[in-house]
């Protein structure tokens, strides 16, 4: 079952179990993504499908750091709810560890050996960690490796 199938299938778990919050939740990121199958015309596959629930998730949690200057308690618990939901499609998260012995491969996989070179590693980490790590966390990794 893909992503999108088992959205599906949990949106109509949600709507028997009447769960408003988590309903509510599941079709924003089906509107999302039926909003790009449509200009698209066709079908997102998985990854393009986790990319949206990445990018949705890392909104929330700039939403959560936002409503808590504000001093907005209740924005920002519907902000962790929402982000709660929605880490449950993602893949298994990466540790430190395994992200920092990835970004040591791929340094040495790519020969660089100074900052100027940051970018030329990020390019070939970024698909192997694809929804399995925050993008921050593997920046400042590759920043720690290439100092």
């Amino acid at each position: 079952m893909n992503l999108s199938e088992r959205l599906n299938e949990d949106m109509k778990q949600a709507m028997k179990s009447k769960d408003k919050f988590r309903l509510s939740t599941i079709r924003l990121i089906r509107s999302t993504i039926k909003n790009l199958e449509i200009d698209l015309k066709r079908d997102l596959d998985d990854n393009e499908v986790l990319d949206i629930l990445s990018r949705e998730i890392k909104q929330r949690k700039d939403a959560l750091q936002e409503f808590g200057k504000a001093g907005r308690e209740e924005l920002a618990a519907n902000a962790e709810a929402e982000i709660e939901i929605l880490i449950q499609y993602l893949p298994a998260q990466l540790t430190e560890e395994e992200i920092k012995v990835i970004v040591q491969q791929t340094i040495q996989e790519t020969g660089a050996s100074s900052k100027a070179e940051m970018g030329k590693v990020m390019a070939a980490l970024m698909p192997k960690v694809k929804g399995k790590a925050d993008g921050k966390l593997v920046n400042q990794a590759v920043q720690q490796f290439l100092q």
